[in-house]
């Protein structure tokens, strides 16, 4: 068993994935239920397996945790076909809604870029089934790059809800840079958290959280540099 296996880093990371993942989509799921999103099986299919997704990562990182691998290995078949619709889903919203790299955001293009990347990590990841220390990491740091829609629809319900009622002026002036900090700064974090984890279980850092935060960082330079 690779070190730090029993810690808390993986279990406590993904439960807070879920939980920005439930506020991301709060309207979807109980404030707005009647918008038109959510009446589009293209939108409910792939909210179902995103939704999925981040319960299992929760589960199995506990499962970890609590080292009952026999459960996790069972639920391993389930954990991947998620995955596997997960990515067919948001390679077919970005076929069926945009036409053309031109006609893209910069944060799409960036999440088209990402996208392979959540692919090949989970292939690796269970490639490497049978090395802890590399198939947790490549899990996780694969669910990173996937954080996008998450991390740009979180910063209204978690900032600017309370901020602008309460200081209307201020949330004017820095409603648009205070998002690109919590969006480019909160997304890269999760990366930086994996690294500092590496540190303090391995005194080094892991090959597989390099791999991952240069994917992210090459990505959105292409992406921006158009």
């Amino acid at each position: 068993m690779a070190r730090g296996t029993r810690g808390s880093y993986f279990t406590v990371t993904a439960a807070l994935l879920l939980l920005l993942s439930v506020v991301a989509f709060s309207d979807n799921l109980f404030t707005d239920v009647g918008q038109a999103s959510n009446r589009d099986p293209k939108f409910v299919v792939h909210g179902l397996f995103g939704l999925a997704w981040y319960v299992l990562l929760l589960v199995q990182a506990n499962l970890v945790r609590v080292r009952n691998m026999a459960l996790h290995r069972r639920l391993g078949l389930a954990t991947m076909i998620v995955a596997i619709g997960v990515a067919l889903s948001t390679l077919y919203l970005f076929i069926v809604l945009w036409n053309g790299w031109a006609n893209m955001t910069a944060e799409v293009r960036a999440n088209r870029l990402l996208l392979p990347g959540f692919v090949l990590f989970l292939f690796l990841a269970w490639w490497h089934r049978a090395r802890p220390d590399w198939h947790k990491r490549l899990v996780l740091s694969a669910t990173f790059l996937m954080l996008g829609p998450v991390m740009a629809r979180c910063y209204d319900p978690l900032v600017m809800s309370w901020l602008a009622p309460l200081f209307p002026d201020l949330a004017a002036r820095v409603d648009e840079p205070g998002f690109l900090l919590f969006f480019y700064g909160g997304w890269a974090a999760f990366f930086v958290s994996l690294a500092m984890h590496d540190r303090r279980t391995l005194q080094r850092v892991h090959p597989v959280t390099f791999a991952g935060l240069a994917w992210f960082a090459v990505a959105w330079a292409i992406s921006l540099a158009r």
